[in-house]
């Protein structure tokens, strides 16, 4: 039985090759050597002697899917630098950024010094990284050093102890499991399974890696001498019973040093709230799944007793493996749809940072919607989709940022990242806002085309019209305020309405208080889709109906 799960998870490609491992191996040797290069060349710069520059040191540790060891092809590797306390996260984003230019081997830098945890993203050697920095309390960095003492933590900021903590959890984990090889197997499983059952996004709702790795291994701390095939199986037959909000813990909270918050339910009320708490292991504990609401958690326990019923049968035989990796029905299950618009009239950068706004903003609509009793589940898709339109005139471009599918705009799917790139080579690193009309060809002519981006969020909608009445009449209402924001009104017969105005009006509040929101260039659109097709892109459709 083991052997045909491994044998299925690599027909799926979630192996990578020796070589490929080989080439991530050899990058990270020259990322630690850069590394203490850029820690020797900060210390030189602050008046150190030669000697004392070397010995200061510097260290990189790895995180996420690379460290836990079940990452594949094409997975980035989540990279820390840790450095001594007279190296500045200034530093980093100055020092270490020039010294990653020089390199033959780099490819791609984007840095992003303003983010929740700053990060430098690279590819190097044709590999993607993402490196974050920490810098310790201490006047050297050994190469010996290891993160596991907590008093390591003190005297450090938010953003420090932020960075320090994926490693720290990620070595927790891998501490914590009976056999490692075992545990790296079954969550290469069922890693695989969320991703294909669109169950697998922090932010959206449900539980990103690091969860996901924290119930495989407590099932793996549950059943110490049990093979992956069995680890999947009781996986998905406990935790379709289990108990919430009951946590899974893979280890007792700890305290330590640090005047910070813990995850204790008995003292803040936010943590009692937490419908599916997973605990992370490494002090201080936190959830790490804070974010699953009413809606989501019913999708994941939906997928646990789907995946329960299965895996029963593939445990005797009657199915085969790749029944547990079919891909989701989301765009077949659901006779409503909101599809959620965000736009922009700008530049690829421009519609990134705010589609990226949308995209952490939406879970508040989803909460919002579950306020509403006649309906019964509001679930988010966890995958958006961009599409760029160029457009005659300026109605038009305004008619395609409110959603509506113009057949005489052309329209394209659009990957804007790389676009971005584009964007800062074409103006020399520096994009400014456009809204112009740029030249295209179009059918084999060239014309000035007004430049439209936009990135569609969907919502499946249960609803339980039986509530309020025994029969309908289903209409919808529809209003678009003066910025965009397309709000529906279900009106039902017998004066009885399903109202989501409210909803929509606080999730578009909530977009336009972004302080880089500008009325002319940004725009946000919801609107209601009954026929899943006639408003999504090819995209979507290819996702949707690929059960294979």
């Amino acid at each position: 039985m083991n052997e045909k799960l491994i044998d299925e998870l690599k027909r799926q490609g979630s192996f990578e090759s020796e070589e490929e491992s080989q080439k991530r191996i050899e990058v990270l040797n020259k990322l630690q050597a850069l590394a203490e290069e850029f820690v020797r060349s900060v210390s030189i710069q602050k008046n150190m002697s030669e000697l004392m520059a070397r010995d200061a040191g510097g260290k990189i540790f790895t995180f996420g899917s690379y460290r836990l060891g079940v990452y594949g092809p094409g997975s980035d590797i989540d990279t820390l630098v840790v450095v001594p306390k007279h190296v500045t996260r200034e530093n980093f984003f100055d020092v270490f950024e020039k010294l990653l230019r020089k390199r033959p081997e780099l490819e791609e830098i984007a840095c992003v010094p303003d983010a929740f945890v700053p990060i430098i993203k690279i590819k190097f050697s044709s590999i993607s990284v993402d490196l974050i920095c920490a810098r310790l309390d201490i006047p050297q960095i050994p190469l010996s050093l290891t993160l596991d003492d907590k008093n390591l933590l003190r005297n450090l900021d938010e953003k420090d102890l932020r960075a320090l903590n994926g490693t720290r959890v990620t070595d927790e984990i891998l501490r914590l499991v009976p056999q490692a090889i075992v545990f790296k197997h079954a969550l290469r499983a069922i890693k695989l399974w969320a991703q294909r059952r669109a169950i697998y996004s922090n932010v959206m709702g449900f539980p990103g890696g690091v969860a996901w790795a924290m119930l495989v291994a407590r099932i793996c701390q549950l059943y110490p001498n049990a093979i992956s095939a069995t680890i999947i199986s009781k996986f998905f037959n406990i935790l379709n019973k289990w108990s919430w909000p009951q946590p899974v813990m893979l280890k007792a909270i700890e305290d330590g040093p640090l005047q910070v918050r813990v995850w204790n339910p008995k003292l803040y009320p936010a943590d009692r709230a937490h419908r599916m708490p997973i605990i992370t292991p490494a002090y201080p504990s936190m959830c790490a799944t804070h974010n699953i609401s009413a809606s989501t958690q019913k999708v994941i326990m939906s997928e646990l007793k789907r995946g329960a019923s299965l895996m029963d049968e593939i445990m005797i035989g009657k199915r085969p493996w790749a029944d547990l990796f079919i891909k989701h029905d989301f765009f077949l299950r659901y006779k409503y749809y909101l599809a959620v618009y965000a736009s922009s009239k700008g530049t690829a950068e421009q519609q990134l940072k705010w589609s990226g706004l949308v995209e952490s903003r939406l879970r508040q609509l989803v909460l919002k919607l579950e306020w509403i009793d006649s309906i019964e589940l509001a679930h988010p898709f966890v995958k958006e989709f961009d599409q760029v339109h160029y457009c005659a005139d300026e109605d038009e471009a305004k008619r395609v940022a409110d959603g509506e599918q113009i057949a005489t705009a052309s329209t394209k799917e659009a990957d804007l990242v790389k676009t971005v790139k584009a964007e800062e080579k074409e103006h020399g690193g520096k994009v400014t806002s456009n809204g112009d009309a740029e030249n295209k060809v179009v059918d084999g002519t060239t014309a000035k085309k007004l430049v439209v981006y936009t990135t569609t969020f969907f919502i499946g909608l249960e609803i339980n019209l039986d509530r309020m009445m025994e029969s309908l009449h289903f209409s919808i209402i529809e209003f678009v305020s003066e910025l965009g924001c397309m709000i529906l009104t279900y009106a039902l017969a017998r004066h009885k309405q399903l109202d989501i105005q409210w909803p929509c009006k606080e999730f578009y509040e909530m977009c336009r208080t972004w302080p880089e929101y500008d009325e002319d260039i940004n725009c946000i659109c919801v609107r209601n889709i009954r026929k899943y097709r006639a408003y999504c892109p090819l995209s979507v459709v290819n996702v949707s109906t690929d059960q294979s």
